[in-house]
């Protein structure tokens, strides 16, 4: 499936500020059989003083601006299009809880990719006893791993309630949970705190939704959002799944990859640094368009 992907993020500042900085993860990654970036460009307005494009340990393309004079305002833009190619159905290769405790132990990779890095506490996700609770409390005897990623991410999304407005970007996990609300970033962000606590290791995927408008309804220019849903590993022989507890559906050719991490600390769309006083603004408008293509 090709898509073209557009996407604006504007600040608007009340007093101008100096010695901006932005640290971008927004251009669609390439990932082996599964997405290809085709085509992608980062645009600055205004144009920055310095610019750097390089890759994070996880392999996440990163684009970082710098502007030395003031800005009352910055504007960001993403172009690309993307393959993102279907997987055939898979089998339930994966061993039980104890089983997958036994595979995590044969792991001796340190690289980007391994489970050991998504296995504890990180910047935005800790494990706590209610959500542990919760989680042992879905999963029954003899589960498998990816049974209990599929089964937990589930239980979450018949839980919980989006609300847009119930959270902020710094919510903790645990306040979210408690209360039973909140964005695809609550929803990840839980989910992968209830599967570390049981052992699964988790991580956090950040990118893009394709949206379908209502039945007779055309779809909105700039409707779509940018999105977040979890990757689990569940052992040498099933690897990483993915599952997004949002919509309660394993992950398809409507999810287009931006960055891998352990939660969203690690692939914030535009985190920034700057020196400035009184309110700032922030708008964000996506596209995600299907290409059609011609067959012989």
């Amino acid at each position: 499936m090709l898509y073209d992907i557009g996407l604006t993020i504007e600040h608007g500042y009340a007093s101008p500020a100096e010695g901006a900085r932005s640290h971008a993860h927004l251009l669609p990654r390439t990932i082996w059989g599964q997405q290809t970036l085709i085509t992608g460009m980062i645009e600055a307005d205004p144009w920055p003083d310095e610019r750097v494009d390089r890759t994070d340990f996880f392999g996440n393309p990163v684009t970082e601006f710098a502007w030395r004079d003031p800005v009352e305002a910055l504007i960001l833009t993403l172009q690309a299009r993307v393959e993102r190619i279907a997987q055939p159905p898979s089998l339930d290769l994966s061993p039980d809880l104890a089983g997958l405790a036994r595979d995590l132990a044969q792991v001796r990779d340190m690289g980007p990719d391994a489970p050991h890095h998504f296995r504890g506490t990180s910047p935005r996700v800790a494990p706590t006893p209610e959500m542990t609770a919760f989680a042992r409390d879905t999963v029954g005897t003899g589960t498998t791993a990816q049974q209990a990623v599929i089964a937990i991410g589930r239980r979450l999304h018949a839980e919980m309630s989006f609300d847009a407005e119930a959270t902020e970007v710094d919510t903790p996990p645990a306040e979210a949970f408690a209360h039973r609300h909140g964005v695809c970033q609550d929803f990840s962000h839980i989910m992968i705190a209830c599967l570390r606590g049981i052992g699964i290791p988790a991580g956090y995927v950040s990118g893009f939704l394709r949206t379908r408008p209502p039945p007779g309804r055309e779809r909105l220019a700039g409707a779509d959002a940018m999105h977040a849903w979890v990757r689990a590993w569940v052992g040498v022989d099933g690897g990483w799944i993915e599952f997004d507890p949002t919509n309660d559906q394993l992950v398809g050719t409507d999810h287009i990859v931006v960055a891998h991490g352990r939660d969203y600390a690690d692939v914030a769309p535009d985190r920034g640094v700057l020196r400035t006083w009184g309110a700032q603004e922030s708008a964000q408008a996506v596209d995600v368009i299907p290409v059609e293509t011609e067959t012989a």
